[in-house]
């Protein structure tokens, strides 16, 4: 079973407010999906908002044993241009 990501996006009114939206509100819509020009509750004319994205916080800094663990190749730096694999 293939699970879709449907991204939420944000929508304020263009002018006035609304006490049925607050005039700003949020919806989950597929990518494919144009965006709304028109709120779904009071009709009133909305803009789409550039989101802030959430991305993962380090709770450490990666160390070269974590590297090597996720499959990366370790490099040191011996000499100008050159490298040795750790």
């Amino acid at each position: 079973m293939l699970n879709w990501v449907v991204p939420i996006y944000e929508y304020e009114l263009i002018d006035g407010g609304c006490s049925a939206c607050g005039g700003r509100f949020e919806l989950r819509r597929p990518i494919s999906r144009p965006a709304l020009t028109h709120c779904p509750l009071c009709k009133k004319a909305v803009r789409k908002l550039v989101s802030g994205v959430s991305s993962p916080s380090l709770t450490k800094p990666l160390s070269v044993t974590d590297a090597k663990k996720a499959g990366f190749s370790v490099y040191e730096k011996r000499d100008k241009g050159v490298y040795e694999k750790q």
